[in-house]
């Protein structure tokens, strides 16, 4: 007989595993908040650097050392190619899950939540026998992702004797822990994930098995810890500049933005720069121009009338649920397929580093604001984005995964 039930799960031990990036750690964080208001005790296994924002949640931090780069490292220190960018999760993985299995000897978790880069997490899934969900920030893979992307990406270094020894190191330590997956679709083919990004910014969604990806669209809270901005009087056009948290050592391109924007009757620019850039090195700006290390970017870019993005995940997704329309600056990884996805989507404009001179942004920028077709694409993505359900929808998805609940079924 098929039992069924209404009340709410049992709580639960629900551990959160990830890396110390701000793209991978701020997408999860109101699901983990709102899995601790429901009851679960939670930990977050995540390097000390952002042991606080966890704690913030409610959740409580499990701190490890990590390897890899920091969240303020230059951007540089992630080496130029492939092998480059990859090598140094495996070794980040090698190293930590020594750390993590001691940290949960006698306190392991009824299911196991993970960033896509936190490998050592499927492993303790799977040593400890207990389910394992992927918590997605970004594009996923489709049906056909491998022959279309992910082969052709890696013919030239799986052919090189790096690569190889790369993948033979991979499978190895794999194999030491039980699993004979491959490596490939072990990082890239989780068994349960739920997507924290919204199904319009999707290469190919009409591809993605959904028994697996759940998309949930936006799950950002209402950040008012981060501080406020008002708009300041007199403002006809504010303009957010942001290239995120990782890739932002571009002082010409701020410069141009001051160029473009400091100028122009009636607007005022924010421009966040990050910390690898010194404000002297714009030289002097006008009092329309606001520069910062650091803005609470909802905050800006609900009282926002455009965008300029690296169009990294978290902040593209931002855009769209503000209904900012967006230039499009990609810098690196996901961001060059986001910018396509934006600019497809009809909300924004893209433009290479290189080719966004002072004219240029000037006049996309005032093409794109009085645009009423992007303006009606956003209101309908807004919509779309809303019926995903977010951040209450990604907790019952993550509870409904719990071995009571699906025994229960």
């Amino acid at each position: 007989m098929t039992a069924t039930t209404t009340t709410a799960p049992a709580p639960a031990h629900i551990a959160m595993f990830s890396i110390a990036a701000h793209g991978h750690v701020n997408p999860s964080l109101e699901v983990i908040r709102e899995l601790v208001a429901r009851g679960h005790r939670v930990t977050y296994a995540i390097p000390p650097a952002f042991a606080g924002k966890v704690a913030e949640t409610g959740a409580r931090p499990v701190p490890y050392t990590s390897t890899l780069p920091g969240p303020d490292a230059d951007p540089e220190a992630w080496g130029t190619t492939l092998l480059d960018n990859v090598e140094p999760f495996l070794a980040d993985a090698v190293q930590a899950l020594p750390q993590l299995i001691e940290a949960y000897t006698g306190d392991e978790p009824d299911l196991v939540l993970h960033d896509i880069a936190s490998y050592p997490a499927r492993v303790l899934a799977h040593r400890w026998g207990v389910p394992a969900v992927s918590l997605s920030p970004n594009l996923v893979a489709w049906e056909g992702y491998e022959e279309e992307v992910a082969e052709p990406m890696w013919a030239e270094p799986k052919s090189t004797e790096r690569g190889q020894a790369y993948y033979a190191r991979f499978a190895a330590w794999l194999a030491e822990n039980g699993i004979t997956e491959h490596p490939d679709p072990f990082a890239g083919r989780p068994a349960r994930s739920l997507v924290l990004i919204p199904r319009a910014l999707q290469p190919h969604a009409d591809r993605v098995d959904e028994r697996v990806h759940t998309f949930v669209g936006a799950c950002q809270g209402d950040r008012s810890e981060q501080g406020d901005w008002r708009r300041p009087a007199g403002a006809e056009k504010v303009v957010l500049v942001s290239l995120g948290s990782a890739f932002t050592k571009q002082p010409g391109f701020y410069r141009e933005c001051v160029r473009a924007f400091g100028g122009l009757p009636g607007w005022h620019l924010v421009l966040q720069i990050g910390r690898h850039v010194d404000a002297a090195d714009l030289g002097a700006v006008p009092d329309t121009v606001e520069v910062h290390d650091w803005v609470p970017q909802l905050a800006v870019l609900r009282q926002a009338d455009l965008f300029v993005t690296h169009a990294g995940a978290g902040g593209s997704q931002e855009g769209l649920a503000t209904g900012t329309p967006m230039i499009a600056v990609p810098q690196a990884a996901d961001q060059f397929g986001n910018a396509d996805m934006l600019q497809a989507l009809g909300v924004a404009r893209k433009l290479a580093t290189e080719a966004a001179t002072a004219d240029r942004l000037r006049a996309t920028a005032l093409a794109l604001v009085d645009d009423p077709e992007a303006a009606a694409r956003l209101t309908e993505i807004r919509a779309e984005m809303a019926r995903e359900g977010g951040t209450p929808r990604a907790a019952d998805l993550v509870e409904a995964e719990l071995p009571a609940v699906r025994s229960a079924d």
